[in-house]
């Protein structure tokens, strides 16, 4: 992926950093969103990727994010849900229509070789310091929110309506939208007719959209298992209780649930990704640490591998002998639903995309893997908020084409390899909103 400007050049177009948008006239919708990519967007994107933060300490892209649509007229709220922005574009009667994007990075050290990586490093809530880059394309999400506002600000007489623009912090840890909704963001802001968002995706070509017309992504729940023990001589075993050996057999029994307990048809993974016990050869610890991710497609079995997963954990304790009083603790410190699309919004929109965009554009959905996203809190059954997410592509069909015929792999999201083409992503993504708010939320 070449160097999007020199940094002179990005330099000089900062200085346009805060103008108003000009109506787009007698241009058709793309070439606006280019020419405003190429005179505006493009240094905004470079900042936010050479910026990064960590999950609810976005303070400094929170802020940014407030300038910039206060910038184009919009009235913002800071500090919702920790670092949530929310900004109320009003435009007469109509619907309301949330659009939101996500802001933060992930704790991965940069190896993109783009001359613009990061890097940046930051204290985690843990107080340990880590590097942190935008391993996800987060910054395609917020760039391109910047741009569909600025759009729609000088499109105001082709939509009406109210439009809530949502920054959200803490995608990455499914925390974010679970603590605007708490801090009352529906209360306070009004609740949608529709909820919009859009996510960049380095399995697919740039050029190309997705969206499915029911579930787009899996649960995720992560679980923390402490393993006590009895800590003795590594010499002398049967003075003590093992938790290195109580937790190895916990994660070979686990293996058991996808296989053995789990309906056949029903997708489900569970993922020891953590195990830290001991501290030296010939000690016995005195507890061990496992962290899991456990991901389905349906909340019935989401709460199947939960419940069996503590089950098992506990009596593996107990069957290697642990006292009354040392229990296995089994804890689910963070998690998200399914996200299921909205099935008559999703016909609906996806015809959109394909008549505004070309039917060219418009790729299938697939599920390709257990992908999870906290999107599904703004449209829980619960709430009846009509929910649409969808997928813009992220990697140029070069890429691909190289992969295929022995070159390098295309770099997964959250690899520190991870790059996006951010020109056709962030274009894509704002061309496919600004379609679907003028679909939803027509002039009166």
């Amino acid at each position: 992926m070449h160097l999007l400007r020199t940094a002179a050049s990005v330099a000089t177009l900062a200085v346009a950093a805060f103008s108003v948008p000009v109506a787009a006239d007698n241009h058709n919708l793309a070439q606006a969103v280019e020419a405003d990519y190429d005179s505006y967007l493009e240094p905004l994107f470079v900042h936010f990727h050479k910026n990064p933060e960590l999950s609810f300490l976005e303070g400094k892209t929170a802020a940014r994010m407030a300038e910039e649509l206060r910038a184009v007229g919009i009235e913002v709220t800071e500090n919702v849900g920790g670092t949530g922005v929310v900004g109320m574009m009003r435009n007469g009667e109509g619907p309301l229509i949330l659009l939101r994007a996500d802001m933060d990075g992930l704790p991965v050290v940069e190896k993109s070789g783009l001359e613009y990586a990061s890097t940046a490093t930051q204290i985690g809530q843990d107080g340990q310091e880590y590097p942190v880059m935008h391993a996800c394309g987060h910054d395609v999400h917020i760039t391109s929110m910047v741009g569909t506002a600025r759009r729609l600000m000088a499109m105001k007489d082709q939509w009406s309506g109210t439009i809530m623009f949502v920054v959200q912090p803490a995608e990455e840890r499914v925390g974010g939208a679970k603590a605007m909704l708490a801090d009352g963001l529906y209360e306070r802001f009004g609740k949608p007719d529709y909820a919009l968002a859009f996510h960049v995706n380095s399995g697919l070509a740039t050029g190309k959209l997705s969206a499915s017309e029911g579930i787009q992504y899996s649960s995720a729940d992560s679980v923390d298992i402490l393993v006590p023990g009895v800590g003795a001589h590594g010499a002398s075993p049967h003075r003590g209780k093992d938790p290195v050996y109580i937790a190895s057999q916990i994660v070979t029994a686990l293996q058991s649930i996808v296989s053995r307990e789990v309906q056949p048809l029903k997708p489900a993974v569970i993922t020891v990704g953590s195990f830290h016990a001991g501290s030296k050869h010939n000690i016995i610890s005195d507890r061990a640490e496992l962290q899991l991710t456990v991901r389905a497609n349906d909340e019935e079995t989401r709460a199947q591998l939960l419940e069996t997963i503590e089950r098992i954990a506990v009596g593996m304790g107990k069957t290697h002998g642990l006292p009354d009083d040392l229990p296995v603790e089994v804890k689910v410190s963070e998690g998200t639903p399914v996200t299921n699309n909205d099935t008559e919004l999703a016909r609906r929109l996806n015809a959109v995309m394909k008549r505004d965009l070309g039917e060219d554009t418009f790729e299938p959905w697939e599920q390709k893997g257990m992908g999870a996203e906290d999107f599904a809190y703004f449209v829980t059954e619960e709430l009846d908020v009509p929910g649409y997410y969808f997928t813009v592509g992220g990697t140029p069909q070069a890429a691909f084409d190289a992969e295929d015929n022995g070159g390098p792999a295309v770099p997964s999201h959250h690899s520190p390899l991870f790059k996006v083409a951010p020109r056709e992503s962030v274009t894509l993504g704002t061309q496919a909103m600004i379609s679907a708010v003028l679909d939803l939320a027509p002039a009166s």
